[in-house]
């Protein structure tokens, strides 16, 4: 059993996972936790997405995909709480920015030039690249609508832009579960595309309880190195001569969004650009519309309202890059060149966050 679990040459860097424990109970280096405490949720978000993949196999298509819509981006999720409740609100909203272009740009376009090195022409489903197209540019404008507020009337006071942000926040977790419904209900034959199972990731589908048991397992083993890390950030950040804002959409959003990479390349490698599409412009769907809500929900739990007020520049990010995967997506098909063209505005966006000014 333990064989079927741990197959992978990824899941060496798991050994990180006792080294940032024994790290942190030594009161080490925290640039060292930091390190070590990434390394070590990169396997786990892996596992996450394979035990996620195998429970699908047991509860069936439609009841798999709304597992997948709420178990896809745990990893992210369970990381902005832990910087939510230490009152990082900019490393969280980073890190939403950093997971939505990470999704649309470098995972989709990584997934592209993998799949287009073998197949010459790969399809996919234009109604749903549409749908997820609209749905992606309808978020951006929920980001720009606080942002463009903040500018306009930021006179009105702190607790007008919280009210604003949580309204927003209700809009779009509606649009969100109204969006589930329409693909998995009412027009569920418009977004039927290629069957997947975990064959298709190379293994014996797991049974019910081990998926299950391992759901759980790595569920709180990535809560634990998330802590570390979150609590590691900022003299990490210090020490290395980086912004919060370049760690928060580049190096948390990489560690977070490893389960997505590693999936979807593989899809892609074996022509179901359908799937491989899906699981990066879904990942980047639900961070946008159903973890930031969330987040915007529990931040009042923690007693330290979050906003949704980002800086110009990850506004203007998460918008240009939804207008390019709209243009690369309008045929339904892709090849490798597309997929370059993905990485390279992704390159020269992280360039620019670097060179960004705290």
């Amino acid at each position: 059993m333990v064989r079927r679990i741990f197959s992978s040459w990824l899941d060496l860097f798991l050994l990180f996972v006792p080294v940032t424990v024994a790290l942190e109970l030594l009161k080490a280096d925290p640039l060292l936790i930091f390190i070590t405490s990434g390394l070590a949720i990169v396997p786990l978000a892996g596992l996450l997405g394979r035990a996620t993949e195998h429970i699908t196999t047991h509860v069936g298509a439609g009841i798999g995909s709304l597992l997948n819509a709420s178990l896809g981006n745990a990893a992210e999720l369970i990381i902005a709480l832990a910087a939510l409740r230490e009152g990082l609100h900019d490393v969280v909203k980073a890190s939403l920015t950093g997971s939505i272009l990470g999704n649309i740009l470098l995972v989709l376009g990584v997934s592209m030039v993998a799949g287009g090195m073998k197949f010459e022409r790969q399809t996919f489903n234009r109604t749903a690249a549409g749908m997820g197209s609209s749905l992606l540019l309808l978020a951006a404008v929920g980001l720009v609508i606080p942002a463009l507020f903040h500018f306009t009337a930021s006179d009105r006071g702190a607790q007008v832009e919280h009210e604003l942000s949580l309204d927003i926040a209700i809009v779009l977790f509606l649009i969100y579960v109204l969006s589930l419904a329409f693909s998995l209900k009412t027009h569920r034959h418009l977004f039927q595309g290629e069957t997947h199972d975990a064959h298709d990731l190379g293994e014996e589908p797991w049974s019910y309880r081990m998926s299950l048991g391992v759901l759980a397992a790595v569920a709180i083993l990535i809560g634990l190195m998330s802590e570390m890390l979150v609590g590691s950030i900022e003299p990490a950040a210090h020490k290395l001569g980086l912004t919060q804002v370049f760690v928060g959409v580049i190096l948390v959003a990489l560690v977070g969004n490893a389960a997505e990479h590693s999936t979807a390349v593989l899809m892609a490698m074996k022509n179901k650009m359908d799937l491989a599409f899906g699981i990066a412009v879904g990942s980047s769907l639900q961070i946008a519309l159903l973890v930031a809500p969330l987040l915007v929900f529990a931040s009042y739990l923690f007693g330290a309202p979050l906003d949704l007020i980002f800086t110009p520049f990850e506004v203007a990010a998460v918008t240009m890059s939804v207008l390019i995967l709209g243009f690369v997506s309008m045929d339904g098909e892709s090849h490798w060149m597309e997929g370059v063209m993905l990485v390279g505005v992704y390159t020269m966006l992280a360039i620019a966050f670097y060179f960004l000014p705290a």
